[in-house]
């Protein structure tokens, strides 16, 4: 491993490390596979608990789940989220980002739709009150019900159900995080934040976009993590309902 190999691959993953994606119009992405550039990134990646997705026209840099020296809105959300919100608030906007994330992660049709059209926080909220009211049916008859999943369903419904839906006026109280609409608010800028999302018409009817970065994340990287594979089965059963037209 020679200085300029060194120093290429340095380049590439603290530019990673800032920007946290790399296109195809950039001068890092050809040097990136070089294959010895390559491997002192990908080296680079593992010692600092990190990884590299890799896709035929960017690269990106996410947090491993545990043992990182870095640190992201997303995977240290429950950290970072404590010090403004209470625990029941953090689950429920897990809530809201997984069935975000089902709501995109379904077939090609949809995935088009999605990217082209965005959902939006109306709908959204449908969606997560559809299934959380589902949730309260079943656990009527079973008690246990998200033990397995280690979920406090009975915390998240309660929580969800005696929440103001807050769809007067959006723009006057987008601001509220403890009315429903303001909680999707604060889980889409989580991801917008992420590079993940583009939100457009924040001040009439919000509606978010996927970018192709957060479908590369799911094809490449979520779909290995079980409990991500869990988290949809326990949205999609609901959800499929509102799969015709999510944008509304």
């Amino acid at each position: 491993m020679n200085a300029e190999t060194i120093k290429q691959a340095s380049a590439v993953y603290f530019t990673l490390l800032k920007e946290k994606v790399i296109d195809e119009n950039s001068e890092h992405f050809q040097a990136y596979f070089h294959p010895e550039v390559r491997q002192t990134v990908l080296l680079l990646a593992d010692e600092s608990g990190t990884y590299i997705i890799e896709s035929p026209k960017r690269i990106q840099l996410v947090v491993q789940p545990t043992g990182s020296v870095f640190a992201t809105n997303f995977t240290h959300l429950k950290e970072k989220h404590r010090q403004v919100e209470t625990k029941k608030h953090f689950n429920l906007m897990s809530v809201v980002m997984m069935a975000f994330l089902a709501a995109i992660d379904r077939n090609q049709a949809a995935k088009i739709r999605t990217k082209r059209e965005g959902i939006s926080y109306y709908a959204l909220e449908r969606q997560v009150n559809d299934l959380i009211m589902n949730w309260d049916s079943i656990l009527k008859t079973k008690p246990s019900f998200g033990e397995e999943e280690r979920i406090d369903m009975k915390e998240v419904v309660t929580t969800w159900k005696y929440m103001e839906v807050d769809t007067d006026d959006y723009g006057v109280k987008k601001g509220n995080r403890r009315t429903r609409i303001g909680l999707i608010a604060g889980a889409m800028r989580l991801l917008e934040t992420e590079g993940l999302i583009v939100i457009l018409d924040r001040d009439d009817i919000p509606k978010a976009i996927p970018k192709q970065e957060l479908f590369e994340r799911i094809e490449y990287l979520y779909h290995d993590y079980n409990r991500y594979e869990l988290f949809k089965q326990l949205m999609t059963s609901e959800e499929d309902q509102h799969a015709e037209n999510p944008q509304n």
